[in-house]
């Protein structure tokens, strides 16, 4: 039996190995018996060996799940957590770990594994990778066009961006090479929307979901200004409120956020009340923000009421930071509101 060979195989998988590789090195069936006889070497899955009796880590699950199911390699929230590392927050260790296999492959899982079979398994696996796993920008997608809502999709895209392990375009890249995307449009709207540094699909967003499902007035858009000596535009703008969508996925540079600023105080030295949207305030909770937008524009003389977008709308609750399902009450103010 080649020893050496074994303990770098073993060091190289963080000390899993499976059957096969032990054959591969001189071993036998008998001496693979005497490892495990002797509590050296534990079987973690049918053929796949561990070199220790301790818990397993999260990592040597993982080798397990790819070299059982070999060729094999890490996919979907699995993949990224082994590129990104334990602190990724939008996984778990104890979820079972995603495998992804050649779409001809038909094995049962094992438990605690989840296997997804790819047409596209070899060209969008990183074989150099410790344990091979799909592509960070396909795990990426894959993760954003499972997601069970919008704001998790944004979600997700916003934190992968944020590792500056890929980027918006990369990830525009390897959207085009796939083929049937959920989402697709979608994804590529906010993802173009970050590579350019705009906005539009949150402007949209804001238009579509808070002001016009809610029977807000209608905000004047793109309001040019002057902010210490440079031309800029306000992204909504009533007649003493300015809405401004901050449609940046992560950190921006301390200049951009200095000109936010400024734009914020000129805002207020005008007597208008400034208020910064993202993309949680759009699309993950429109209702909550219609409530809230309502009672700012109540406060400045609007007489009208907002309307609900559906039964359980959270616009019909009243007050700041109230839970849904509140009695929305008007704030009772005289004047008139011209947009």
């Amino acid at each position: 039996m080649d020893l050496p060979r074994i303990r770098r195989t073993l060091d190289e998988q963080a000390g899993v190995i499976s059957r096969h590789q032990v054959l591969l090195a001189g071993g036998s069936p008998a001496d693979i018996a005497r490892l495990v006889r002797r509590r050296e070497w534990v079987r973690l899955l049918p053929g796949v060996l561990l070199d220790h009796t301790g818990e397993p880590t999260w990592l040597q699950r993982a080798w397990a799940g790819v070299v059982f199911h070999s060729p094999a390699a890490l996919g979907g929230r699995s993949a990224l957590r082994a590129a990104l590392g334990p602190g990724w927050r939008h996984h778990r260790d104890d979820d079972p770990i995603e495998i992804a296999v050649p779409q001809r492959r038909h094995m049962d899982p094992q438990p605690g594994y989840a296997i997804s079979r790819r047409s596209d398994f070899a060209g969008r696996v990183q074989w150099n990778a410790s344990p091979p796993r799909i592509r960070i920008e396909h795990a990426g997608l894959d993760v954003a066009a499972a997601a069970e809502s919008e704001f998790e999709l944004i979600a997700v895209l916003a934190d992968l961006c944020q590792t500056r392990r890929t980027t918006a375009p990369r990830l525009l890249g390897a959207l085009a090479e796939r083929g049937k995307v959920r989402h697709r449009a979608w994804l590529s709207g906010i993802l173009g929307d970050v590579a350019a540094g705009s906005c539009s699909v949150l402007e949209q967003g804001y238009l579509d979901r808070v002001e016009r499902a809610h029977g807000l007035p209608v905000g004047r858009r793109q309001t040019p200004v002057a902010v210490g000596g440079r031309g800029c535009r306000r992204d909504v703008e009533y007649d003493a409120i300015v809405v401004e969508l901050d449609g940046r996925l992560f950190h921006d540079s301390a200049g951009a956020r200095d000109v936010d600023l400024d734009r914020d105080l000129v805002t207020a030295v005008e007597g208008k009340d400034a208020v910064r949207l993202g993309w949680g305030q759009v699309f993950d909770r429109p209702c909550w923000t219609a409530r809230q937008v309502a009672l700012l524009l109540h406060r400045r003389g609007w007489l009208g009421v907002p309307l609900p977008c559906h039964p359980g709308c959270d616009v019909a609750s009243t007050g700041v930071g109230d839970a849904p399902g509140a009695p929305y009450a008007p704030v009772d103010r005289p004047g008139r509101w011209v947009v």
